[in-house]
């Protein structure tokens, strides 16, 4: 039993109720695709100015997180927001991850759907000045992930918004790099509760503008694009951006408040997953979606109804420091030996939020040893000056 920090500056004693799911892999075939957005593990004895300097990563944490995550039979989507991105995990960084992530992929025995971000910030916003300067950007990253074998995400890029670009420097940049791609790319729609700085993407203030360029890029060449991530964490605006695409365009799901409904779908429409919570709810997303391929939605809606909470929990405003959460969680289930991250991030949440992920993670069977997780918990209130 440990006792709990409250929203009102009370401690609440609370005992575990322990039944955690086991990790597995899936029994059948999944009828979604699944990608699981990855944090980065720092290693807490090489890290030195964590604010001012490269993160120095713990590989051996970050990779096995990952090998678990593809164990039970979901994808990966590396090097996105989740891994830090722009928050303390530079370009070279992030090519390192790619790079190692891809051979690790390479060598596991369920061959892993691995996507990749390619994005713009190994350049500063001042060397962005124009569309062919971000084109060249992408590129650059593009053909490294390409070289190992990595499936492409565009990522929403900074630089457009910093030069206030028009409708014309989106498709001037995104019609080259989906045209020239080796494979299907993923686009990526990231909302500014996300990222403050990408508010006003594509060009457009109203969302229904939006909406309009960005299926008018996709119907040019549907098949050079197998999906778009919508994280706009808007149940609505997605389903009916869903309805919208042409046949064989997938929509991947990255509303981490309503991905229970959105995957599971209606009216035979329904989005697929590339989702930050899915690393950190792994063995429910997993065996849920094995129920929803077998037509079981009750045992669907049963396992992933409780992680609903918790992830509105992780993914609270300031939506952006989600990955804290995330990596909290990884700790606390023993894929790190520590609680650190990248330029130290993980002080960006309190411990009151740090003692709700715990109850929440709890009721979701998502605390897969208790023991390790009551010890780990007890440490980090200790930390705080709270004596449990």
């Amino acid at each position: 039993m440990l006792k709990l920090p409250t929203d009102d500056g009370m401690l609440q004693s609370y005992t575990l109720f322990g039944q955690p799911l086991v990790p597995r892999a899936p029994k059948v075939p999944l009828s979604r695709i699944a990608f699981a957005a990855a944090h980065v593990a720092s290693d807490p004895v090489r890290e030195r100015n964590p604010w001012d300097t490269r993160p120095a990563v713990d590989w051996d944490s970050t990779l096995a997180f990952r090998n678990g995550l593809w164990d039970q039979g979901l994808g990966l989507a590396e090097a996105m927001d989740t891994a830090q991105r722009g928050m303390g995990v530079d370009w070279l960084t992030a090519k390192e991850l790619i790079e190692r992530t891809m051979l690790s992929a390479k060598a596991h025995s369920l061959k892993p759907r691995v996507a990749c971000g390619a994005g713009t910030d190994h350049k500063s916003l001042e060397e962005l000045v124009d569309a062919g300067a971000i084109l060249a950007a992408y590129r650059e990253q593009a053909e490294a992930i390409e070289a190992v074998g990595g499936q492409l995400i565009l990522m929403a890029s900074r630089a457009f918004t910093s030069i206030n670009a028009t409708p014309d420097d989106y498709y001037k940049v995104y019609r080259k790099l989906i045209d020239e791609a080796s494979e299907p790319v993923i686009l990526h729609w990231l909302g500014e509760m996300f990222d403050p700085a990408l508010s006003g993407y594509w060009g457009a203030r109203d969302v229904e503008d939006a909406n309009d360029f960005v299926l008018s890029l996709i119907h040019e060449n549907p098949s050079k694009v197998d999906g778009i991530k919508i994280s706009l964490l808007n149940q609505a605006h997605e389903e009916d951006f869903r309805s919208r695409l042409p046949e064989g365009v997938r929509l991947y799901t990255g509303d981490d408040f309503n991905y229970a409904d959105l995957v599971a779908g209606k009216g035979g429409q329904f989005s697929h997953a590339l989702l930050g919570i899915f690393a950190a709810i792994g063995p429910a997303a997993s065996q849920a979606l094995e129920a929803l391929a077998t037509g079981d939605t009750d045992t669907y809606h049963a396992l992933l109804a409780p992680t609903v909470p918790l992830s509105k929990e992780i993914f609270k405003a300031p939506t952006r420091f989600y990955k804290a959460g995330i990596a909290f969680l990884a700790w606390l289930n023993g894929y790190q030996s520590h609680f650190i991250m990248p330029a130290g991030f993980q002080s960006s949440r309190e411990i009151t939020h740090y003692a709700k992920v715990y109850r929440l993670a709890d009721s979701s069977r998502l605390l897969l040893n208790p023991e390790i997780a009551e010890y780990r918990m007890k440490s980090l209130l200790t930390v705080h000056g709270i004596d449990t």
